[in-house]
């Protein structure tokens, strides 16, 4: 299975008064989303299943991708890691899954998959990590499949 993490792009400070899912993207951040969204069009296979939080800078950062998708509760921001894991259905999954969604969990999870830890690992924002589980000799192992980072592009 693959399990591709994007952080949502550049957002708004948030505002006096204002809730922490209606931030949006700034320019900055739209141009990030644009760009990370040609690279994965250009690598994703059709069938990947998009799965977004639903705060509007992620819902922002997946409209780049010009693809179907289905908001998420569990991804919403603070979402536990297991709670991610268990949404996108990993490792079972019979197809791809896009997440975009929010730090910490998103590096949560990558530190839980890749090194069996509870630790927050750092994403960039707009930064892409794709993970592939895969069976070796009867091991399941977790493999880095690429790591992006929107100003690399």
């Amino acid at each position: 299975m693959d399990l591709i993490l994007w952080r949502h792009a550049e957002a708004h400070v948030i505002k006096e008064g204002q809730s922490d899912l209606d931030r949006t993207l700034t320019a900055k951040g739209e141009r990030q989303a644009q760009r990370m969204a040609e690279w994965l069009n250009q690598r994703m296979a059709h069938s990947t299943r998009i799965m977004v939080s639903p705060a509007a800078r992620t819902q922002q950062t997946a409209k780049a991708l010009d693809r179907n998708f289905k908001t998420v509760q569990a991804l919403a921001p603070e979402a536990s890691p297991v709670a991610l894991l268990s949404a996108v259905r990993w490792p079972d999954a019979s197809e791809p899954v896009l997440v975009i969604g929010h730090q910490p969990t998103l590096g949560q999870v990558a530190a839980l998959l890749l090194g069996e830890v509870h630790q927050t690992w750092v994403m960039k924002k707009g930064g892409v990590w794709w993970l592939r589980q895969r069976m070796r000799e009867g091991v399941s192992q977790v493999v880095v499949q690429a790591v992006q980072a929107p100003d690399l592009l």
